[in-house]
Order: C-alpha cells, then sequence, then structure tokens
C-alpha cells in the first residue's frame, strides 16, 4: 500500500489531518504498528500544543507531524521514508478509483479502468512482440530486439498471474 501512502493527498495525511482537526490521535494511529504508537502519541500531543502558538507554528507542527506518521507508517510496512511527496493525483488514478469505489460501493468504474488499461498493456506488448518475431535469422540485432520484446511480453503475462493468484 505504501505506493502513494507517502503524499499529501494520501490516506495517512488525511488521517493526521483528521486526528489534528478533531484533536484525536486515533484517526491516524491504525496506520502505525503497535510498536510505535507512542511515538506517534508523544508527536501528537506535542503538535496540538505548538498549534496554539501562532498560525506559522501550527503550520510547520502539522507537516512535522503528517512526516512522522508517514515515517513510522514505512518503518512498519519495511520501506524506507524518503520525504513526504506533492503527488497531485488527478481522478482517474487508480488509486483514486479504488478508493471511491469502496465510499460509494460501486465497483464498476474501478473494473472499467483496470479492464481497459489490461487490455491496452497486452495489446501493447503483443503488437511490439509480434512485429519483430519475422526477423531474419542472421540480423542478431533484430534478433535480439525480438527476444527481448518476446521475454518482456511472456514475463508481464506471469507477472499478471501471479499478482492475480497472490490474495
Amino acid at each position: 500500500m505504501s505506493i502513494y501512502c507517502d503524499t499529501m493527498d494520501g490516506p495517512i495525511v488525511k488521517a493526521a489531518e483528521l486526528a489534528l482537526e478533531m484533536e484525536n490521535v486515533n484517526y491516524v494511529l491504525p496506520f502505525v504498528k503497535k510498536e510505535f504508537e507512542t511515538e506517534l502519541k508523544e508527536a501528537f500531543d506535542n503538535v496540538v500544543i505548538v498549534r496554539e502558538l501562532s498560525g506559522e507554528a501550527a503550520e510547520v507542527g502539522d507537516y512535522w507531524f503528517f512526516e512522522t506518521a508517514v515515517r513510522l507508517y514505512m518503518l512498519g510496512v519495511g520501506k524506507p521514508y524518503t520525504g513526504i511527496k506533492h503527488s497531485n493525483l488527478n481522478r482517474e488514478h487508480i488509486i483514486l478509483k479504488a478508493h471511491l469505489a469502496i465510499e460509494n460501493q460501486d465497483k464498476t468504474a474501478l473494473e472499467t479502468l483496470l479492464s481497459d488499461s489490461l487490455r491496452e498493456a497486452i495489446e501493447t506488448r503483443y503488437e511490439i512482440t509480434i512485429s519483430k518475431k519475422d526477423y531474419d535469422v542472421n540480423d542478431i540485432v533484430a534478433a535480439r530486439e525480438y527476444i527481448n520484446s518476446m521475454m518482456d511480453f511472456v514475463e508481464f503475462s506471469n507477472e499478471l498471474l501471479k499478482l492475480i493468484e497472490s490474495k
């Protein structure tokens, strides 16, 4: 899930914003493993105090809390923390479609996007491979291009199947 959990519009920062707004750390606490709860709670308590000083202090404190929450999440899933990204995801993005499917209890738009994307990815790799298939046996460069595209197509298909079968 860390694909966009380190972004300003990801679920961890959104939960941290809500936690600060509601003054209740429990909105963001589920994102971190139990072993990091104390650190997140202490950061939250400090930010709540700092937010009262000024608007600028609140802004700096909030961002520090977002970084702390994301860092602890990433640590818990074994991923390096490299800062919070400003992703600006557009509304067609798969992650937003997935969240909307859950929120709206309707997976139709998500299924359409995934099906169309999958069909396009398979078609593109397939066409590239087929276009390189009839090479001259004495043209080693062309032969390598075909082998590389063929292996890419087969590996892509295999990875898709493994992903589908993984849950």
